[in-house]
């Protein structure tokens, strides 16, 4: 019986979307616009890397020739391979947003049924209403922030004040998401947790999409930094998703990094937290070794997204895309025959781009298994083909929504 993977390079995107310009962002193209900062010598830093980007396995199972298909430009540094080793394409999302489990869900084959709730440019942005509960719910002396805001930056800017008073940082962005920070050892990290429950099931009703614990550590003169003890509070996933399918049939299932979080901890099987993305590729490896016929494994990589990304760090970004690439030939190797394994993105996050919100863009599509035919894929009118081909590929029923390409 075949496996299936599904591996999501957070962020990773590879051109503009046909309605970019409803999210402000016509003309983002992640991967693009790095390649073509590395072409420029603009990414080179002793050390860390230099020259043009450089993807020689990526590119060998088409990824080239995805942007190129996606936005009508070959980035430099890749190429027009004559014969890739992947099927390759890109996907369109149809879901109306440009977030992590918006492009999630619609990656398993169930795209959110619903707008999400999004807080307004102002300050402050959370309603009245909701910030008197949570003071009074969590017994909270206030809060500081209420704003728009980059998470480092507005821990760097309030987190002494925070540690002075005790109150807790709440913050939001262009997504449909509410971050809490708090100090782990002065607020206590159970005690945020908690916090995060009573505004998941406050935001629930706003149909916000996520609540974010954002724990940090240090001093105002050391300098503060975020910790791995993040935890993401999702809206609870659209039912008939290709986990739910995979767990209706009795299927072995591991979730890698954030999966579990951002589908709420249903049909997510067994999930395995790790401190960076090359850690969580570690144990990647190791959960393919003991991953039985018929089992599904869906992994997330968040550093290029958190670390690079948001931070509108183009060298980082492109430093991480070569570590990335550099370790994948080890998973390759590891495949049977019968395998089946799709690299992809959620959504873009283009660090030329103004601001450090996500950026709305197609996403690739690599499937590569060590019997699948290599061939085009086209345009993918909706993220949820992923989740119906691997379905199909595992024998089970077709998730809501998405047409397999197999």
């Amino acid at each position: 019986m075949p496996r299936a993977l599904i591996l999501v390079l957070d962020s990773v995107g590879c051109g503009s979307a046909a309605d970019s310009a409803l999210f402000g962002d016509a003309g983002a193209d992640t991967l693009g616009h790095i390649a073509q900062a590395c072409a420029q010598g603009l990414c080179d830093f002793a050390g860390v890397r230099q020259g043009p980007l450089h993807l020689p396995l990526l590119d060998a199972l088409g990824l080239g020739l995805v942007c190129e298909a996606s936005s009508g430009q070959l980035p430099p540094g890749l190429s027009r391979v004559e014969r890739p080793l992947a099927q390759w394409g890109f996907a369109i999302e149809t879901s109306k947003g440009k977030d992590t489990p918006s492009g999630h869900w619609e990656i398993a084959g169930a795209p959110a049924d619903f707008a999400w709730g999004y807080f307004p440019q102002t300050e402050p942005c959370i309603p009245d209403e909701l910030t008197h509960a949570l003071i009074s719910e969590g017994q909270l002396s206030g809060v500081l922030g209420n704003r728009h805001a980059a998470g480092v930056a507005i821990i760097d800017e309030l987190g002494h004040a925070h540690v002075q008073s005790g109150k807790p940082i709440i913050y939001t962005s262009a997504d449909s998401v509410l971050q809490i920070a708090a100090h782990e050892e002065v607020f206590g990290l159970r005690r945020l947790y908690d916090l995060c429950l009573i505004a998941r099931r406050l935001c629930d009703p706003l149909k916000i999409g996520r609540i974010i614990a954002r724990p940090f550590i240090g001093t105002a003169q050391q300098g503060f930094k975020r910790t791995a003890h993040r935890k993401d509070y999702a809206m609870p996933a659209t039912y008939g998703n290709v986990l739910d399918r995979a767990a209706e049939a009795g299927r072995d299932i591991v979730s890698i990094g954030k999966i579990g979080d951002i589908f709420g901890h249903r049909n997510t099987g067994r999930e395995i937290k790790g401190a960076h993305d090359m850690d969580l590729f570690d144990k990647t490896l190791d959960a393919l070794e003991s991953l039985p016929d018929g089992g599904l494994l869906f992994a997330n990589y968040v550093d290029l997204d958190t670390d690079y990304g948001h931070r509108r760090n183009v060298p980082g970004y492109a430093a991480g895309l070569e570590r990335f690439d550099a370790r994948l030939s080890g998973l390759v190797s590891r495949l049977q025959m019968g395998d089946l394994m799709i690299l992809t993105a959620d959504h873009g996050n283009d660090p030329t781009w103004r601001g450090t919100d996500h950026t709305r863009e197609h996403v690739p599509i690599l499937a590569y298994g060590p019997d699948l035919t290599p061939r085009a894929l086209g345009g993918r009118t909706s993220f949820a083909d992923m989740g119906a081909s691997v379905a199909q590929h595992l024998g089970l029923a077709p998730p809501l929504a998405g047409t397999s390409w197999l």
